[in-house]
């Protein structure tokens, strides 16, 4: 019910009760005056009547002529319905006998026995009876009687009901007027009420609907409405002052919208990656659509005195608006004095595709820059970012506006940290981080091209395979940054004697390799003669030492000539190379005819070894310990496959690409971790258990069955087990490698990810598979000490993997230095000779109070 009717029908309903009540009164005193008028009519009647008797009597009146005079009152009184009945009493009847009378009732008879008067009222009459009582004068002639002795009654009967009809009548004729204008007045006042209570109602629903939003709550002012009624005024001031509080505490739902829309953002894909600057002018769009803000700026980190600052623009400026905003923005960066003389800014401005429909107010862009800062770079070296909204606002927007800010702080950061990450990362999957050469992946990529080039135009291509001469005294005599000097300064050597379409890579360590497209063998070995000759020249100056000089030597194969598979001819180059070092050094060997027969006769017997090697099961697992960086604590041991051939025991390098190629590498892979669980089993060892395996073997279903069988009959627990996955091998259908691994998860066994950094699939890896650890490609983490490049990659992996929650293992530990920059950067293990070297023997490296299910075993 609605407060009008509810008013309307209590008006009513108390109208009614009062009309009704008011009535009843009235009635009942009328009632109650007309039945004492009528006692009191019949006592004087009696009275007289009485009086009248009394005079007859004292005259000696007979009988009779006492009712003659009784007739003439009852025919005086017959008009209006008055009766008179006297009645004699027993003292009288004693004394004088009895007469014809009615028989008394009750009530004529109380009055007769007890003396008393009473009335009755019955069947619409009046009746009052009264005792008539002797008096000293009376016993004259009632001499058998008292003084105060009932002598008889008198009788007075008059209807009521009748009379009492006409009286009422004529009441209501004279009150209904009055009621009518009651009814009329009592009517007006309800609807004016309901009036003024529906306009006062309607005024506080119109203040209240037109809130929409927190910034209509300023409209909502105490003291602006004034209404008929104290209550409703009072009642809208509360409102206003509700109003008032909320507007310091409540935000727009469109403000946390896009604050929480601004938290999908991190959900960063490669487009955004690519042109992040394109992907913060729309976060610039979706801020103008809860607030106007012209600009967004951020700044960046460069340099200790360098910094860029990234200008965003909603609209485009014009140069005066531009040049205005760049002052403002100074400005506001001058108040941190870390922006202060001498700091050098670089400020660049990003504008939208389409022109303003309005022209700027540069006035307005000048109202009110809120920035925001931190004391030290955060992710993508970002320090602070800023925004500029026209207009005075409260201190819940300014709260929610530095939520905003601190949030885009974060997203900008971690765009432009991912693009510069990427960028140097796409860089380094091809490029050797300290001669900025090719790396091994890449040259295989260009070796396998180029024999399909050559075969496709029948044409010769030439394989130069070059290794610096004594080169590990120069590292260990000079240390390993003169070294890495020297290797800088031997690739622009060898840059310089080759021609403009060479391609030259380095292979790992001091080995270098040369693709001569379409080159003979005489040309080859020529352009060979002249990288002898440059090395020659080279001499690297160093303090209070002579100058360093070094000499190479030079294996050399031809495509078709000696091989026509990539692998076959680095492997002729390789052996010419070793030819060359065993001839005397600083030389370059062609392979002859003999040769070509040796190699090919050297690479069969390996071959031939392998199998038997596989075959009879001659496969020794080698134990290498990991240590936890956190605690210093033996963590971890990865075991190295060894193969025994002649007595001798092969290392994997020398022996996984012929099994591969053999097509027996997962029955290697099956042989070496049936080994490595037994000895685990036989050992106290508890930790994990690293499988690196080939990808070729991962995708055959008959792997996937053995596999299983022997982890089962094992008897240790999925969960202990990891499969590595290194790229040695190119995987075609990712779909099938995918299924399977996915299979090994459901399972409850791990995945790691082997020489992250070696080739650019590592990512398409990293973004496909859930993998629970990550080894960093070991030439990063050797040369990290004397590299800020290498550094740089070994951070923005260790920040990556941390993100994803993948644990870090860094390989090529070899030295105290490399390790303390690993508990700074914050990697988990850390793997290497200054750890320890491989062993046959795993209970000599399990940590005494190592935590169960802490340790790490990798089989390679």
């Amino acid at each position: 019910m609605n407060l009008k009717a509810f008013i309307i029908a209590t008006s009513a309903a108390v109208g009614i009760i009062f009309a009704g009540g008011s009535w009843w009164a009235i009635s009942s005193a009328f009632e109650q005056a007309f039945s004492t008028h009528a006692r009191d009519q019949a006592r004087e009647a009696a009275r007289v009547s009485f009086a009248a008797m009394y005079g007859i009597m004292s005259q000696g009146w007979t009988r009779a002529q006492a009712e003659r005079f009784l007739d003439g009152i009852h025919a005086g009184s017959s008009e209006s319905g008055l009766k008179v009945a006297i009645y004699r009493g027993a003292a009288v009847e004693a004394r004088y006998g009895s007469i014809a009378q009615p028989v008394p009732d009750a009530l004529v008879d109380a009055a007769l026995r007890h003396g008393e008067a009473a009335d009755r009222l019955a069947d619409g009459v009046f009746r009052s009876a009264i005792p008539l009582k002797a008096e000293a004068r009376c016993l004259g002639c009632h001499d058998n009687a008292g003084v105060g002795e009932v002598l008889g009654a008198i009788e007075v009967s008059q209807p009521y009901a009748q009379v009492l009809q006409h009286a009422r009548s004529a009441f209501y004729l004279s009150a209904l007027p009055s009621l009518l204008l009651g009814l009329l007045l009592a009517g007006t006042a309800v609807w004016w009420v309901g009036r003024l209570i529906s306009r006062s109602v309607s005024e506080v629903e119109r203040s209240l609907d037109s809130i929409n939003k927190v910034s209509d709550l300023r409209h909502l002012t105490p003291g602006k409405h004034r209404h008929s009624f104290s209550e409703i005024e009072r009642v809208h001031e509360a409102i206003g002052g509700l109003a008032g509080r909320l507007r310091t505490i409540a935000v727009d739902k469109d403000i946390l919208l896009f604050e929480i829309g601004l938290l999908e953002k991190f959900v960063i894909t490669s487009e955004v990656i690519r042109d992040w600057r394109a992907y913060v002018g729309r976060l610039l769009e979706d801020i103008n659509t809860i607030i106007d803000a012209h600009v967004l700026f951020s700044v960046f980190q460069i340099d200790d005195e360098l910094f860029d600052v990234e200008i965003f623009w909603h609209v485009q400026p014009g140069a005066a608006t531009r040049a205005q905003i760049e002052g403002v923005v100074r400005d506001t960066l001058r108040d941190d004095p870390r922006f202060s003389d001498p700091a050098l800014l670089n400020i660049h401005h990003h504008y939208p595709a389409k022109p303003a429909t309005e022209p700027v107010d540069a006035v307005a862009l000048t109202l009110r820059v809120k920035s925001f800062f931190v004391d030290r770079p955060k992710i993508g070296s970002i320090v602070g970012i800023g925004v500029q909204s026209a207009g005075a606002v409260d201190q819940t927007h300014n709260l929610v506006l530095d939520s905003i800010l601190s949030t885009l702080l974060n997203v900008v950061g971690s765009i432009k940290a991912i693009h510069k990450y990427t960028r140097d990362l796409e860089y380094y999957a091809t490029r050797d981080p300290l001669t900025d050469l090719y790396n091994q992946r890449v040259f295989w990529e260009l070796l396998d091209y180029e024999i399909d080039r050559s075969r496709r135009h029948d044409s010769r291509a030439t394989l130069l395979l070059i290794d610096l001469d004594n080169f590990k005294l120069i590292n260990d005599h000079y240390g390993h940054a003169t070294g890495d000097r020297f290797l800088q300064q031997f690739a622009r050597s060898m840059q310089g004697a080759l021609r403009g379409g060479d391609i030259l890579a380095r292979y790992g360590g001091d080995e270098f390799v040369v693709i001569l497209p379409e080159t003979e063998l005489e040309q080859g070995h020529a352009i060979a003669r002249r990288v002898l000759d440059v090395t020659r020249d080279i001499a690297l100056d160093v303090p209070d030492n002579d100058p360093i000089r070094g000499t190479v030597s030079i294996g050399l194969a031809v495509y078709p000539d000696h091989a026509t598979a990539g692998k076959d001819l680095f492997l002729f180059a390789d052996n010419m190379m070793y030819r060359a070092k065993a001839e005397g050094k600083e030389r370059v060997v062609v392979p002859t005819e003999e040769d070509v027969m040796a190699v090919f006769r050297d690479v069969s017997e390996m071959s031939l070894a392998v199998l038997n090697a596989v075959n009879e099961r001659r496969i020794i697992p080698f134990f290498q310990p990991i240590m936890r960086v956190e605690d210093g604590r033996i963590a971890a041991v990865e075991v190295l496959s060894r193969l025994e051939v002649n007595g001798q025991l092969l290392r994997a390098d020398q022996f996984i690409e012929i099994a591969e190629k053999m097509g027996v590498i997962h029955r290697l892979d099956a042989i070496v971790i049936e080994a490595a669980l037994a000895r685990v089993r036989e050992s106290d060892f508890d930790g994990h258990i690293f499988f690196n395996l080939s990808p070729r073997a991962l995708v055959l279903a008959e792997f996937a069955r053995t596999l299983r069988t022997i982890v089962a009959a094992s008897g240790i627990a999925p969960e202990r087990i990891v499969f590595e996955i290194t790229e040695r091998d190119t995987v075609k259908n990712l779909s099938l490698l995918e299924r399977f691994i996915c299979d090994l998860k459901a399972e409850g066994f791990r995945l790691a990810i082997d020489d992250f950094g070696s080739g650019f699939s590592s990512f398409h890896y990293l973004r496909r598979f859930p993998f629970d650890f990550l080894k960093i490609e070991g030439d990063f983490i050797a040369n990290m000490i004397n590299s800020e490049r290498d550094q740089i990659f070994v951070q923005s992996i260790t920040e990556l993997s941390r993100a994803l929650n993948i644990q870090v293992i860094a390989e090529f530990v070899e030295s105290a230095e490399v390790l303390d920059m690993l508990h700074d950067f914050g990697i988990d293990y850390a793997q290497g000779y200054h750890i320890g070297r491989p062993d046959r023997q795993i209970a000599a490296h399990r940590p005494a109070a190592a935590a169960p299910g802490r340790g790490v075993v990798t089989i390679q």
